[in-house]
């Protein structure tokens, strides 16, 4: 799963009409990150786009396969990153609008998981406040009442 260093460093030069990009070696490969956005996984020598249910269909359409991996279960583990285009492979101009797709996929997922931890923090909140409610109603509840004098 290496890469050489130029095939990497052709990826960076695809996607840097994008903005800041940068590679990060991982897992016998590289991440591709624009603006810190993860968007691509280079990994034998090939490029991979980040996707996702509003991309995906255009992948496939340009007969684009998925990123597979053996699992330590001997299963094949999918991700959502599909091979880039070979005629994409050719030039940042031919790359970006796949390069763009990948990018939208990225911020919608980011997105996605910022409501998911903002609905977690809320949630959490909510029972913070809730069993403090309950354990003032309990404490008046255990008083003995006043009668008036």
């Amino acid at each position: 799963m290496s890469n050489s260093p130029d095939f990497v460093n052709h990826c960076l030069e695809l996607l840097a009409p994008l903005g800041a990009v940068r590679a990060r070696r991982m897992f016998g490969g590289h991440g591709l990150y624009v603006d810190e956005l993860f968007i691509a996984i280079v990994a034998s020598e090939r490029l991979f786009l980040k996707v996702d249910e509003v991309s995906r269909s255009a992948f496939e359409a340009a007969g684009c396969g998925p990123f597979t991996y053996a699992t330590k279960q001997g299963e094949t583990g999918v991700m959502s990153y599909f091979n880039a285009p070979d005629e994409a492979i050719e030039s940042p101009m031919l790359m970006q609008p796949w390069a763009r797709l990948a990018l939208a996929a990225a911020l919608r997922a980011r997105s996605a998981m910022a409501s998911k931890t903002l609905a977690a923090a809320a949630k959490k909140a909510a029972r913070k406040v809730a069993k403090k409610v309950a354990k003032t109603v309990a404490k008046k509840a255990a008083r003995p009442a006043r009668t008036p004098s």
